[in-house]
């Protein structure tokens, strides 16, 4: 009987020990911290010895850094769609056909569907009060200026406080323009036909070689005309527009002032954080840094040693820090998952008109921001959770933003969609050592729709095999990147396609310097039949859905621009200036 006894109290220990353990990794509060085009290389925790990051660094410390996690994209708005549905974003319509990869607009009418299913939309049916703090550039309105059905709210957000589409030099005086250059290349070759034309008809209707009514043709001047004007006061009205600031649904200020813009997202984020000690609580603080224009506030300004870009990305750790002492001070850092990323790698291109570096560095990686290669995708991934996850330790398996969805729901013990395909996987038995192996073997890199490239991490062996059926033309040849177009395109003249694919083994050749042949690789042919049965599987997989980025929703529509005075009063309002900074340590 005593056996009997014994052998019940242990039962009943090891249950209660097991339900302990089970609660410790269930319903924690979530904290996802995105940085906007940081590259791998700008921080201590990869390597970087020049750039002070001690708070960004001690996530790495006391949890794990993932050395080869993937951006779904090299794009902000498709990678943040898929980082929010763990969805590769051609299966939600959010990867252009068309050059343009990303809204450039606050009154387009595209953005991510509805029908979408966002971790925060899951994770608010479970009770957690949720925030997005930041950059969102992921749509707005649909139909009309207020019908909001792409904003934040509408995909499981309670809250936000940030700017609906993205920082552009063109948002801060004297930071030069993203789209002049482009606009003027666009509109060179229109506008001389259209004035040869005109010039054309003028000649004929006066030598009487063609009569045509005074009136069409003053229609067509009048078109013309109309076009020109409208398209001349939103390019000089552009800050106005398209630069301002949110809370909820209302305009707090319009265009955005950078006076000490860091801090009010950071505070902000504390101040959601302490307003939800009790219940648990998912906070996306997406940063504006150090996407151009960059900025710094004044205790920051010149403090580094890479200049202006330098200084953003130090008051960006500054910020990282001020999040994890206040978890401390509320006692939640045991009880909260922190992820810090970027969504995509640096833009190598970004150099200022004074000649300035304004882009980061994406460490032994080639390439950048818009490409493929590895230092347009391959970004930090690092997770902190005291007690549950391991600390100090660095993995080296393939891993998505995509997976952050599907570990963070199984988290919250709220069940994945059953009716569509979720490309990330849950990471915790990765981060917790349970497994040594990613379950990806197979990941999908897109330009824009276009499949680019595919990386195959066979499950017996330790070689990363990566193809591209096309890669980016260089401009210059021997650079590092398209600086002659600012970005680098997906189609046509912009790209080379290799038939055969181009082949690397990542694990011995991480820089993609060298491409393998049939004479270097023995299973070169082997290999190229395995990726592209798996392209045929993905392929089958993927469902015609509604373009979000076709020229139709990227284009600029009046009747949705969101203004808190009037266009004729060139949208003015600051419903900011005033507030008491957050204290600055540096």
């Amino acid at each position: 009987r005593k056996k009997m006894e014994l052998l019940l109290l242990l039962i009943i220990y090891l249950c209660t020990i097991n339900s302990v353990k089970t609660h410790s990794v269930s319903r924690p509060n979530i904290i996802l911290l995105m940085a906007d085009d940081l590259g791998i290389g700008d921080l201590g925790c990869y390597g970087n010895r020049t750039l002070r990051t001690p708070n960004i660094d001690r996530l790495a410390e006391e949890g794990v850094a993932l050395t080869q996690h993937i951006a779904a994209s090299p794009l902000c708005t498709p990678s943040r769609a898929a980082f929010l549905t763990g969805r590769y974003p051609v299966r939600s319509g959010m990867a252009a056909f068309s050059r343009i990869g990303v809204f450039l607009f606050s009154a387009s009418s595209g953005g991510l569907p509805s029908e979408e299913i966002t971790f925060s939309k899951l994770l608010k049916q479970k009770g957690y009060a949720t925030a997005l703090i930041g950059k969102w550039h992921l749509g707005m309105n649909c139909e009309s200026s207020n019908d909001f059905c792409h904003h934040p709210h509408s995909h499981g957000f309670d809250y936000f406080y940030g700017l609906p589409v993205t920082n552009f030099r063109d948002c801060k005086p004297g930071q030069g323009s993203v789209f002049l250059k482009g606009v003027q290349n666009a509109l060179v070759n229109p506008i001389q036909i259209t004035g040869i034309a005109l010039v054309s008809l003028v000649i004929a209707q006066y030598i009487g070689l063609l009569k045509v009514p005074f009136q069409a043709l003053g229609f067509f001047l009048l078109i013309i005309t109309i076009s020109l004007v409208v398209l001349i006061f939103f390019f000089y009205h552009f800050r106005h527009l398209n630069c301002f600031l949110m809370r909820d649904h209302q305009i707090i200020q319009q265009p955005l002032s950078y006076e000490n813009l860091t801090q009010r997202l950071t505070k902000e984020a504390m101040q959601f954080i302490g307003r939800n000690t009790d219940v648990p609580f998912l906070l996306v603080l997406s940063y504006l840094h150090v996407h151009t224009a960059l900025y710094a506030s004044e205790n920051f300004k010149g403090k580094s040693n890479h200049g202006l870009y330098g200084d953003a990305v130090e008051e960006m750790d500054w910020s990282v820090g001020q999040v994890l002492d206040v978890l401390e001070k509320h006692s939640l850092s045991d009880k909260t998952l922190v992820y810090f990323t970027s969504d995509q790698g640096a833009h190598v291109e970004e150099i200022s008109s004074a000649g300035e570096v304004h882009g980061g560095c994406n460490g032994i990686y080639k390439g950048g921001k818009s490409t493929n290669w590895e230092g347009g995708i391959r970004v930090p991934g690092l997770l902190r959770w005291p007690g549950v996850i391991q600390a100090g330790a660095y993995i080296d398996e393939p891993t998505s933003n995509m997976d952050i969805f599907p570990t963070i729901v199984k988290l919250a013990d709220a069940q994945l969609p059953s009716d569509r395909i979720i490309d990330g996987h849950d990471l915790l038995p990765l981060l917790q050592g349970k497994v040594t192996r990613s379950k990806h073997e197979f990941l999908f890199h897109y330009c824009n729709a276009y499949l680019n490239a595919v990386r195959w991490h066979p499950g017996n062996s330790d070689s990363v095999w990566k193809v591209f059926f096309f890669t980016p033309n260089f401009s210059p040849e021997d650079s590092n990147g398209c600086y002659d177009s600012h970005v680098c395109f997906c189609h046509g003249g912009f790209i080379t396609r290799h038939d055969p694919p181009l082949l690397f083994d990542l694990s011995r050749d991480p820089e993609e310097n060298v491409p393998l042949t049939p004479e270097t690789e023995s299973r070169f042919y082997e290999i190229l039949r395995v990726v592209h049965q798996a392209v045929d599987n993905h392929t089958r997989s993927l469902h015609a859905v509604p373009n979000q980025l076709s020229w139709d929703n990227l284009l600029w529509k009046p009747w949705l621009q969101l203004c808190c005075s009037s266009l004729f009063q060139s949208c003015y309002c600051d419903y900011e200036s005033g507030g008491s900074p957050l204290e600055v340590h540096s």
